[in-house]
This record gives structure tokens, sequence and C-alpha cells, in this order.
């Protein structure tokens, strides 16, 4: 079998096994560490991420979490599922703060048979369980390597 038609292979059995209604949580802290590895890999040197002084006079008070890198939770879940993203869409609720809790769910909502594509949603909710993003994105799984919450229709 060549490797395109073994990814062809894998990609068909990866689409079949994804169900509507399947989801995916993960959770994670976000640390000064995380925020200045990712601004320095990104180049976001925003002040409102990386200057305490300034952000204390800003509207939220203190540091924030770029939104980008709170929404790349969603790689975690994704990279799991060798999921080959085509779109995303994020909207940003509410601020993140350096050493908040969020938990990403991820909700397979439809399956396009036609394109072997997968519609999904997340919510990215804080410690106390405020909603702080939530998204949509396109792709197809090819190579899943993570196990649902619960087989869909008994979450």
């Amino acid at each position: 079998m060549t490797d395109a038609a073994y990814f062809r292979q894998r990609r068909q059995q990866a689409f079949a096994q994804a169900q509507v209604g399947q989801t995916y949580t993960y959770r994670r802290t976000f640390t000064d560490g995380d925020v200045s590895v990712f601004c320095g890999v990104t180049g976001d040197f925003n002040p409102f991420h990386q200057d305490d002084e300034f952000s204390r006079e800003a509207p939220f008070g203190r540091r924030i979490v770029p939104g980008l890198l709170t929404g790349s939770m969603l790689t975690h879940i994704g990279g799991m599922q060798g999921f080959l993203a085509a779109d995303m869409h994020f909207e940003f609720r509410r601020p993140v703060f350096i050493d908040d809790t969020v938990t990403c769910v991820v909700e397979v909502l439809e399956k396009d048979e036609s394109r072997k594509r997968l519609l999904c949603a997340a919510c990215m909710t804080n410690q106390g369980g405020e909603v702080v993003v939530q998204a949509t994105f396109t792709g197809f799984p090819t190579f899943p390597r993570l196990q649902p919450d619960a087989p869909a229709g008994q979450a």
C-alpha cells in the first residue's frame, strides 16, 4: 500500500469513528512561563501580556494571557486526533489571567459526508465556570489517539 493510500484509509477510518455529540476535554493552568514562551515565539509583545506596570493601570488590572495561547488548547485535542483544520473561528469573551485554570471542551457537531469533514465547537471556561473563549472549527481527523469523554449520547 502506498503512503497516500494508507493516509486515505486512515482518514476514512477516523472519519467513520467520529460521532456527532462526542466530546473531548482538556484542562491546563496558564503560567507566566507559558506567556513568556508564547510571546517570544510569536513576537506578540503587547504590553497587556508583558508589562506589569502598564497592566495595573489598564482595564483588566493585571497582565492577561494572549487569546491565541488560550485558543491553542484546541491544538492539544486536535493533535491527539491527528486533526487537520480547514478553518477556525474564535470569540474571546473574557480575559484569562496568569495562573488561571482553563477547561476546554470540544464537541463534534456535524459530519459532512461529501467532504469528509467534521464541524466542531469548543467552549473554554475558567476555574470560576465563566466562558472565556468559544470557538468553531472544521477539518478532518486522520489518526485518533484520544478517546472521547463518553460515547455520543451517553454523556
